[in-house]
């Protein structure tokens, strides 16, 4: 079998999920011809120097697959998904909102399958008329591991990961729980939440609105982490997360692998997030309604791409979760570590290449 493959390699969320997904491709011993998108960049990574080779080996020959007869394979964004290399297209993509524009059908038609990371959003797009959509769920990432080192003592530990958004809820997150401990420093917030797409000094006046002036000795802001192997730290270091009360997500990779690590996430139980978060492995929380999914910057009116609207919460309901949250702090989840075990990569691309090749 052979495979033509477009996909990001970087140290962002798609660039993860394209790197599993193709080391899967590498364990199966698959020829694939690979079309980064983008500037490569596998600093993030630890990677064996025989997948690195086979890497290399994919993108030297990526033209011979140049072939209306062999298949291609592309993660990306719907927008820009209209591009392809070869007649046969298959595409893998993450949706955020809710309303798809017929600009967004369109293209997602026009894919031999599209498959969504959320029964969501394939949901979304079924009901739009797309009916080659379908969900496949994505997997654990192994270089995610427990490191069985001793972080702080005596505090409980909350973080909040990902790039500062409107959509994430993530100046009200922060709000929230320094309503609740700020400067009690029995408890320790540590965000890391810098949006590359912002100016430094941009998002310094971001983390100053939010803190609305005030200083507060248990709350940590951290830079970007250009290595997986700080990441998996931080997640290591904390005892409760706040990502998953994002509004919307495609997936919500550092609340997903934190909950996979053991360890209690918050978690708005909506979108992707009900594919793998339950009462059992995560504190739910109940949206109360949903807002405008524009913020001028990621989602503009109007536009053929990304409209609709997005989860909304409750500050007093968020805060009893983090008041529950504490009480199962210094326990381990395990209900949330079965995940690692029943969401793998290796179920993500047995579905991805039954679908490609089912008719070969």
């Amino acid at each position: 079998m052979k495979l033509l493959v477009e996909a990001p390699l970087n140290s962002l969320s798609f660039g993860n999920v394209s790197l599993n997904i193709i080391r899967e491709f590498y364990n199966r011993k698959l020829d694939i011809g690979l079309f980064p998108m983008g500037n490569i960049d596998l600093n993030s990574f630890e990677l064996e120097q025989d997948f690195v080779s086979y890497i290399q080996s994919s993108i030297d020959k990526r033209f011979s697959f140049l072939d209306k007869e062999i298949p291609s394979f592309k993660l990306w964004h719907l927008n820009g998904s209209e591009n392809r290399k070869n007649k046969n297209q298959y595409l893998y993509t993450f949706y955020e909102c809710n309303q798809p524009t017929d600009t967004e059908a369109s293209i997602a038609k026009s894919q031999e399958k599209t498959f969504f990371s959320s029964s969501y959003s394939k949901d979304i797009f079924l009901e739009k008329g797309c009916s080659n959509s379908s969900f496949i769920p994505i997997g654990f990432d192994n270089d995610f591991y427990q490191t069985e080192k001793k972080y702080l003592n005596n505090v409980i530990h909350f973080g909040l990961m990902g790039k500062f958004e409107k959509r994430k809820h993530t100046g009200r997150i922060i709000q929230a729980w320094l309503k609740k401990y700020g400067n009690n420093n029995k408890y320790q917030l540590t965000c890391c939440i810098t949006n590359p797409f912002f100016k430094p000094e941009d998002m310094n006046n971001i983390i100053q609105n939010v803190l609305e002036g005030k200083r507060y000795t248990n709350v940590n802001f951290l830079p970007f982490l250009q290595k997986n192997k700080e990441v998996n730290d931080l997640l290591n270091s904390i005892d409760i997360d706040l990502t998953g009360l994002s509004g919307a997500e495609g997936w919500n990779l550092p609340a997903f692998n934190a909950t996979c690590l053991g360890k209690w996430s918050i978690v708005l139980n909506a979108t992707s997030h009900k594919d793998w978060a339950n009462e059992k492995n995560s504190i739910l929380v109940e949206p109360n309604g949903e807002f405008d999914c524009y913020d001028q910057v990621f989602f503009q009116k109007g536009s053929d791409f990304n409209q609709g609207t997005f989860f909304n919460w409750d500050e007093d309901s968020v805060i009893s979760a983090m008041e529950k949250a504490e009480s199962k702090a210094r326990q381990i989840n395990t209900e949330g570590q079965k995940l690692s075990v029943n969401l793998t990569y290796s179920n993500t691309v047995d579905k991805i290449l039954s679908s490609i090749f089912e008719n070969q």
